[in-house]
């Protein structure tokens, strides 16, 4: 089976930056839309936002302007660009893939194991 692996998170100071990846252990089919999730501390589970197998990214409105998701498919990794990071970011962050994309919503299908993220204010 298949599994999502991600990587590159870490603590950094309110302001700063990070670059998540995720990557598959195999062949996702082409058409299965990528979607990344954070949960924090006694939240529940939230989308960051989607990417469709054309390239086209959506994300949640409170994250606009700061979170880019970007693939690179011959690598069969995920990318999650996180700017101007607020202590409120401090979450798990997982990414997906998806059984089906709606703009910034995703119903996954298979989840990564998380990497944490912890903004110091």
């Amino acid at each position: 089976q298949v599994q999502l692996v991600e990587s590159g998170g870490g603590s950094v100071p309110a302001g700063g930056s990070l670059r998540l990846s995720c990557t598959a252990s195999g062949d996702i089919p082409g058409s299965t839309c990528m979607a990344w999730f954070r949960q924090a501390p006694g939240k529940e589970r939230e989308g960051v936002g989607t990417i469709l197998p054309s390239g086209n990214a959506y994300y949640a409105d409170s994250l606009q302007g700061r979170f880019t998701i970007s693939e690179d498919s011959a690598e069969h990794t995920l990318y999650l660009q996180m700017n101007s990071l607020e202590h409120e970011d401090t979450a798990m962050y997982y990414c997906a893939a998806c059984r089906y994309c709606s703009g910034e919503y995703c119903r996954p299908r298979l989840l990564g194991q998380g990497t944490q993220v912890t903004v110091s204010s």
